[in-house]
């Protein structure tokens, strides 16, 4: 039985890692989130039913576990802290770009799920519209309208922050 947990993991891990990362941004809470669905795998293994392969089934349990992160009060408090409390050396360049990487963070948090998961999965894990869909279970069209509304929000949001910061 343990060669094949092994197996599994071996198998699976890296992929699924990548996936919780582009929902939470850390690696370390990512590798958590993806320990956890190991072990809700196992002890539930038997509840398996072999309708979508077990990467899909194994990718839409981390992607349902890195969401509940989200929600829950320890990311925000984790979030609060890194904001205030990390550090800005270096040239003012270098802190130009991290202010402008930060601000497209918090903007692209502040899309809804809906428009943020086609988004990350499109320019951070580079799939194509039509996996895209079949991974979300959506329309093609319906992909590419939520694509578009979420950079027409983004870059709403920038506009105010230019507005504001003038």
């Amino acid at each position: 039985m343990s060669s094949t947990i092994d197996q599994l993991i071996d198998e699976h891990s890296r992929y699924l890692v990548r996936i919780a990362y582009l929902y939470v941004k850390n690696w370390s809470t990512a590798e958590d989130i993806v320990q956890e669905v190991f072990v809700t795998y196992f002890q539930k293994s038997d509840q398996f039913r072999n309708e979508a392969s077990l990467k899909t089934y194994l990718t839409k349990m981390t992607a349902n576990r890195a969401k509940d992160y989200l929600r829950s009060w320890k990311h925000k408090k984790d979030v609060l802290f890194d904001t205030i409390f990390v550090s800005t050396k270096g040239t003012e360049e270098v802190v130009l770009e991290q202010e402008r990487l930060a601000l497209l963070e918090k903007n692209l948090f502040q899309l809804p799920l809906k428009y943020r998961e086609p988004l990350i999965l499109f320019y951070y894990d580079e799939q194509s519209i039509a996996e895209i869909a079949n991974y979300l279970e959506l329309n093609e069209n319906t992909v590419k309208t939520r694509l578009r509304r979420a950079k027409q929000q983004l870059k709403e949001f920038f506009e105010e922050e230019e507005v504001v910061s003038n």
